[in-house]
């Protein structure tokens, strides 16, 4: 029998106006939603694309500030450019594919390019303000979900000439959605260090770069480095490199027209591939490119006409030529870093001698540990074969439909009940459960060859496919699951030093999250409520009314995969793990996890009052 399908005719047929199919596919345009714990998710992609208008102002020579505000979950943004020409405020915010950077010669080298990002920004907010100043002259719009609610006539004005956008994201698209100030510190740091002469200003902090690249990376630089950072600048090109004496991998950090692409793309391998082929025929020697490239860190920026990216989100710059004349990206930075990288080393021979005793460091490292790592992959494709450690999940980073990829997800758990309900209960497609057994090694102050030989971390490697740096991650988010107790604290810890040893970038570039999980069920015959701190118990107890049943979950074990759905679906919450940029790592590690010192047992006694102090309320 032939398999009945629904109707399909003329009223199949739908068409949708631009803020319709907005709201209706969100990921097309600002990629995964989320609820603000992760520096990806939607918020802060309409905060930058509100931004980057205003960055474009300054590229053009318009404009020497930004005032950026974020209070109570809306955001308000003021530069001081050309503003938006009067008679167009409402067609810029509102009309598709409409705006100035089809004018190459109002706008070079812009963010961008499509006339979607402020209309995006428009509809997937609950309030949209903006107002224009010209000339003397100001015009504002307010808008809802994308429609206009009101607009004023021209009136005069005495402000500076710029733009004014206030929005407040629609929490019906963003459930329970906040700001988590450390990310957009982050993204105006960058924006400063791509933009010497910009100064911003946010809730009363200064944002402002006198040496761009070189100032990024030793802001984020934590440990010793080989030598001193390397600064070259040239026509639309800006790069500064180094290389590490505490790291094992490559850090990358690059930017086309300010936009930061975290996931790389044409100019970024096109750098990787240039470092490597000058420094070989600076020492005339056929160095091997993982030897040259191995804790590297490096930033690069590029400006380009019409940049391509990969998506509406610009993480990846797709574009192959940068010059009308037809000039590949490849040549474009490979002859600028062979001139230039060439120049410096020989001017600066200490710094070349540094960067040859490190490769061949690195190439004897790379010798030992060939062995160990050949049988360790064999061993991790034998596993992942037999599915031991792992329940993998339908979608990975290279499945870009839908952006999925964003969404997925590794649950690093405890023990086979904890992991066995999560599996129960995950979404095949987008989330994986790899299941510890025990406690794993503490790693501080071990090479990088305990990677290989221990089986938890070798598995681990594989299943994450962070061996040679975040360019094949196969989980955009890494989420570490375990108990809140003492045990579970330790193996959370003895997990981020792992990640923090070996593989820093995973936790700088904000992959890793601890998963909250209700410490309480409070519920009576109606309602069932989960409580993920004492007060909100106190709350719960105090709407429910007298005598609720009460209970206090000891483990991830004792949750019941039918409850399970609650805590890892669209409410999940997740705690980002954030590292202050300011902090050494080798030390922060030391501290926590090298050998007994006076003032760690004085910190370990001083937060065992506090815990104390917290039972003795709890029992109270």
């Amino acid at each position: 029998m032939a398999k009945e399908v629904g109707n399909y005719n003329e009223d199949s047929i739908k068409s949708l106006d631009w803020k319709e199919h907005i709201r209706m596919r969100p990921g097309m345009y600002i990629g995964k939603l989320g609820d603000g714990s992760a520096f990806d998710d939607g918020i802060y992609v309409l905060m930058k694309e509100t931004l980057d208008n205003s960055i474009d102002e300054f590229m053009m020579g318009a404009g020497k500030r930004v005032n950026v505000q974020v209070k109570e979950g809306v955001v308000s943004i003021r530069d001081f450019g050309r503003g938006i020409p009067l008679g167009k405020v409402i067609d810029v915010v509102s009309k598709i594919n409409t705006g100035g950077k089809y004018d190459s010669d109002a706008f070079k080298k812009s963010i961008g390019l499509n006339g979607v990002g402020t209309k995006a920004v428009n509809a997937l907010s609950s309030t949209f303000i903006v107002t224009s100043y010209r000339d003397g002259q100001s015009k504002t719009a307010e808008f809802s979900g994308g429609n206009l609610v009101k607009e004023s006539k021209l009136e005069k004005s005495t402000e500076a000439n710029g733009t004014y956008v206030e929005f407040r994201p629609d929490d019906s698209i963003f459930k329970k959605y906040h700001f988590v100030h450390e990310y957009i510190d982050r993204m105006l740091w960058n924006y400063a260090f791509l933009n010497t002469g910009l100064t911003l200003h946010f809730n009363g902090n200064q944002y402002k770069s006198e040496n761009g690249l070189k100032d990024l990376l030793e802001k984020n630089i934590t440990g010793e480095i080989l030598y001193p950072i390397i600064h070259l600048k040239g026509e639309d090109i800006e790069l500064a490199m180094t290389h590490s004496n505490e790291h094992f991998s490559e850090e990358y950090y690059s930017y086309v027209n300010g936009q930061y692409t975290t996931q790389g793309g044409t100019h970024q391998g096109a750098f990787r591939e240039a470092v490597v082929k000058t420094i070989r025929e600076f020492f005339k020697k056929d160095f091997d490119p993982t030897d040259v490239r191995k804790s590297i860190i490096a930033a690069i920026a590029v400006k380009v006409q019409e940049p391509v990216f990969e998506s509406q989100t610009k993480t990846k710059l797709g574009s192959q030529e940068v010059a009308p004349g037809g000039q590949s990206m490849r040549s474009f930075v490979g002859d600028f870093i062979k001139e230039n990288l060439d120049n410096y080393l020989h001017k600066n021979p200490e710094t070349a001698r540094a960067i040859e005793a490190k490769i061949i460091a690195n190439e004897r490292e790379r010798k030992e540990l060939s062995g160990i790592q050949k049988l360790a992959r064999e061993r991790a494709k034998k596993s992942s074969l037999h599915n031991k450690k792992l329940r993998d999940c339908r979608t990975h980073l290279d499945d870009n439909k839908d952006n999925r990829r964003l969404e997925t997800t590794l649950f690093i758990c405890e023990g086979d009940s904890a992991s066995g309900s999560i599996t129960k209960t995950r979404d095949v497609n987008t989330q994986a459960v790899f299941s510890l057994k025990g406690k794993p090694l503490n790693c501080f102050g071990l090479g990088k060859k305990v990677v290989y030989e221990n089986e938890e971390f070798n598995l681990l490697q594989a299943a994450l496919n962070i061996e040679d740096g975040l360019d094949e991650l196969r989980y955009n988010n890494v989420v570490i699951a375990t108990d809140a107790d003492v045990d579970g604290m330790h193996i959370r810890l003895l997990l981020l030093t792992f990640f923090l040893q070996f593989f820093p970038d995973l936790v700088k570039n904000n992959h890793v999250f601890i998963l909250q999980t209700p410490l309480f069920r409070v519920r009576n015959k109606k309602e069932t409520i989960y409580c993920y701190s004492d007060e909100e118990r106190k709350a719960a107890v105090a709407k429910l009314g007298p005598k609720p049943e009460i209970t206090r979950f000891k483990g991830l074990g004792e949750i019941s995969p039918d409850e399970f759905k609650h805590f890892i679906g669209k409410d999940i919450r997740l705690e980002p793990v954030l590292i202050d940029q300011r902090a050494s790592i080798q030390e922060m590690l030391s501290y926590y996890m090298g050998k007994n010192t006076q003032e760690r047992q004085e910190f370990i006694i001083d937060n065992l009052r506090i815990e104390k102090d917290t039972e003795v309320e709890l029992v109270g």
